[in-house]
């Protein structure tokens, strides 16, 4: 009788595990069908290739420190870019997901059969941080799915008596890892370090030499293949990973300073020391899209909750299993600690946690049925309603979120063809019109100074620099240098730019906080005698630049008083 039960339970789970996995990829499908806006893809993931395809070939861009960064996943958005097509990037950013959904339903499948392994493909896509990652063009998801690739071969690794393809295929996508992100080195360093103990936990498994071997064929195989990228970096600026611990390669270069995590929490956001303590727990139950202080994303509580249950002492795992959970565990912690102690916090920082999470997740559900089985009955329905429930109100949350994405992105009005494509743009992005302006009317040879863009040149077809570099002004630099607004104009003017963009709002509160009285009259001078309003939307406003006199509008950006246009 109680056999009949699961399988009809199991007959039931089946298709509606299957139709849920089915809707929310095609629900996120839908979402990925509207132009790029987000920030990122805007400054660098679609920017730089972009450029590249224009210049084209690869070739160094000093002016924008996160072009020397490793971009594997930027050289697959090179193909649609280069028909003209910016939306596909996002589907193939998605498609890394869907890998990454496959990894963690394979294994779950062998570990705890179909519908637990279902069920863990779609915990893992629903999640709101995937979910999010998946609608945008980053390169995040790129790395988790290589991560895990890389993580769970080495597992098939010991599970296959150490077949040599296994670790050959670990190191391989342990190499396109850290060939995608900065944040792929840790993949690499920790994995490397994993590899001799794994060998030495094999059955029978003794030899410390052969244990040495193992983890320096592995860091050699999976270096190989993410060394072209520090590779030219080297060549370029001699630190292979530029931007980063330049003092160390370069040691003339310009010491920048920068607050620790935890004085920068306590300086910038006022979180006390138990604050600070809790973090780890934090990121679980805080997150928040584009509120920096609350880890710019959202993670599920549950995906902690759950994850703990796999490790109850009740219950009995077979040796692999319990290695396994370890070994999951041992890197999510680890992984989570380089992180976290040497960056910002931010969710997708810590994101290639996530799929060892979910599995751990998954594994402490069967569990937690497994011991319900063997309790008195008040005890059994108890603990079942508890790990049933809990898993519902998992896939509950991530809906929620699903749901609120399509209020924030609005894709049907878009794909209907009620909302054109510029006016898509211009609903998240406010200074479009003014980049639509100068493709249409400047001369192909202008060159623009961003001034307060937050970087976005995507979709300016003109030649563009940026004013802030590494936390350093061109147009202070310039000023200091100079002295009076004649030879500002002209130092710029032979810089070669012939127009200025600016967010008017942040550069007018800027100007105030840095500039003292005299430098101040320098920048109004510049202003009303060197430059014309052309175009001004919004708050955003586009100067030309004369290194004479030249017949202006009366606008002064440091007032911030903007004609409408």
């Amino acid at each position: 009788m109680k056999i009949e039960i699961v399988n009809k339970a199991n007959r039931c789970l089946m298709p509606l595990l299957l139709a849920s996995v089915l809707a929310l990829i095609a629900g996120i499908v839908v979402l990925c069908l509207v132009p790029p806006v987000s920030k990122d893809a805007l400054t660098h993931h679609l920017a730089v290739p972009k450029l590249y395809l224009r210049h084209g070939g690869i070739y160094e861009i000093p002016g924008m420190p996160f072009s020397y960064f490793p971009m594997n996943i930027e050289l697959l958005y090179l193909i649609p870019l280069y028909f003209n097509n910016d939306i596909a990037p996002k589907l193939i950013h998605f498609g890394f997901a869907l890998l990454t959904g496959w990894l963690i339903f394979s294994y779950l499948r062998t570990r705890c059969g179909l519908i637990y392994a279902l069920f863990g493909a779609l915990f893992f896509l629903s999640i709101p941080l995937i979910v999010k990652l998946s609608i945008t063009v980053y390169v995040d998801l790129g790395l988790i799915f290589f991560t895990n690739a890389a993580l769970l071969f080495l597992i098939r690794w010991r599970e296959s008596d150490f077949k040599h393809k296994y670790l050959a295929l670990a190191a391989l996508f342990c190499g396109l890892a850290a060939g995608t992100k900065y944040n792929g080195l840790i993949t690499l360093f920790l994995l490397s370090l994993f590899t001799p103990f794994i060998y030495l936990r094999g059955e029978k498994r003794a030899d410390s030499l052969g244990a040495i071997k193992t983890g320096i064929v592995f860091f050699s195989l999976a270096f190989l293949i993410c060394s072209p990228w520090f590779v030219k970096n080297f060549i370029w600026t001699g630190n292979p990973l530029y931007p980063l611990y330049d003092n160390w390669f370069n040691p003339n270069a310009a010491q920048k300073t920068s607050l620790g995590l935890f004085t920068y929490r306590a300086l910038v956001y006022g979180e006390k020391w138990w604050e600070m303590a809790l973090l780890p727990l934090r990121i679980f139950f805080q997150g928040q899209d584009g509120n920096p202080q609350f880890f710019d994303g959202k993670l599920n509580p549950f995906l902690l909750v759950l994850a703990a249950l796999s490790f109850l002492r009740l219950g009995e795992d077979n040796e692999r299993l319990r290695f396994e959970k370890k070994l999951l565990l041992a890197f999510s912690v680890f992984f989570f600690l380089f992180a976290f102690f040497s960056s910002s916090l931010r969710m997708r920082y810590i994101s290639p946690i996530i799929p060892p999470l979910v599995i751990l997740s998954v594994l402490g559900i069967k569990k937690a049925i497994g011991i319900s089985e063997r309790l008195k009955s008040l005890a059994r329905k108890g603990l079942l309603f508890a790990t049933v429930g809990s898993a519902l109100a998992a896939i509950l949350i991530n809906a929620q979120y699903v749901i609120g994405q399509f209020k924030y992105v609005s894709p049907l009005g878009y794909l209907r063809g009620e909302v054109s494509r510029d006016q898509y743009i211009e609903r998240y992005r406010p200074e479009y019109p003014v980049m639509q302006y100068i493709n249409k009317k400047l001369p192909a040879n202008a060159k623009i100074l961003f001034v307060f863009m937050g970087n976005r040149g995507y979709y300016c077809d003109r030649c563009y620099i940026f004013d802030m570099v590494q936390n350093k002004s061109l147009l202070a630099g310039c000023l200091r240098s100079t002295g009076n607004s004649r030879l500002m104009a002209r130092e710029l003017k032979g810089k070669g730019i012939t127009h200025i963009l600016m967010n008017t709002a942040i550069f007018s509160r800027w100007t105030r906080k840095t500039f003292d009285a005299q430098e101040m009259k320098i920048l109004k001078e510049l202003f009303k005698l060197y430059t014309k309003v052309l175009c001004s939307h919004n708050g955003y406003v586009l100067f030309r630049l004369g290194s004479y006199p030249v017949q202006s509008i009366k606008f002064n950006p440091l007032n911030c008083r903007i004609p409408r246009g």
